[in-house]
């Protein structure tokens, strides 16, 4: 095989940009990081940084998140989310994004780490989208899209109750991660209706107002068959 001349290939590299989001009903959060150097110093941004030669994609993610944030998401489930290559998305040079999404429950604290002033987990209401660092504004959006999808075809949403939830709790995920309001009686026969996406503990909530609810804990489905719709 003849000798590759990678001299005329063009400069490009490659960077992972992660979106990690957690629910504390009534709010979804972001995890994000306040930029220490140019370009964009100042401005928020997603987690992210350039993929190195021995690392693998996934492995690179996880580097980088701990490196800016100082946040590990453990058995987290990271999935790869999607790939942004506009030309001009970084001034530096020509570089593409292999972004990922995790949604954790419980997270840690974000501690700042390198190339970042502040790293903290932040509402995703009161984040001004269009003045985030690159074309960050287009990778969140998306990491809310397939997370929002996440919740009708998975039992993700379990992650953040408690061992053992009422469904209305159950529901104030979804809620807060959908942006609208549910039906309460037409939720909870969904629920039910979709097995193994919950289990009756044989227990009430002790409430201050109104009758005592029945509690559940998570089933052993990791998708739910038929999927919730928003």
């Amino acid at each position: 095989m003849a000798r590759h001349d990678d001299t005329r290939l063009p400069r490009l590299a490659v960077c992972t940009d992660l979106v990690i989001l957690t629910v504390r009903p009534p709010s979804v959060q972001v995890l994000l990081i306040e930029r220490a150097q140019d370009p964009f110093a100042g401005r928020w941004a997603l987690p992210g940084g350039f993929v190195q030669p021995e690392q693998d994609l996934r492995s690179a993610a996880q580097a980088t998140l701990v490196a800016k944030t100082g946040v590990e998401i453990g058995r987290a489930h990271l999935e790869q989310l999607a790939s942004f290559g506009h030309p001009s998305r970084d001034p530096r040079m020509r570089v593409v994004s292999v972004a990922y999404l995790a949604m954790v429950a419980d997270p840690p604290a974000a501690i700042p780490g390198s190339d970042a002033k502040k790293a903290e987990w932040v509402d995703i209401e009161s984040v001004d989208r269009s003045a985030l660092a690159f074309d960050h504004p287009q990778i969140l959006a998306a990491g809310i899209e397939r997370a929002m999808a996440k919740l009708e075809y998975t039992t993700l949403a379990t992650s953040f109750c408690g061992s053992e939830f009422t469904i209305g709790e159950l529901r104030s995920v979804y809620e807060t991660v959908w942006g609208t309001t549910l039906d309460p009686a037409n939720f909870h026969r969904k629920v039910l209706a979709s097995a193994g996406f919950v289990v009756p503990t044989g227990s009430t909530s002790i409430k201050t107002k109104g009758r005592p609810a029945k509690t559940y804990r998570a089933g052993s489905a990791e998708t739910l068959v038929p999927p919730l719709q928003r």
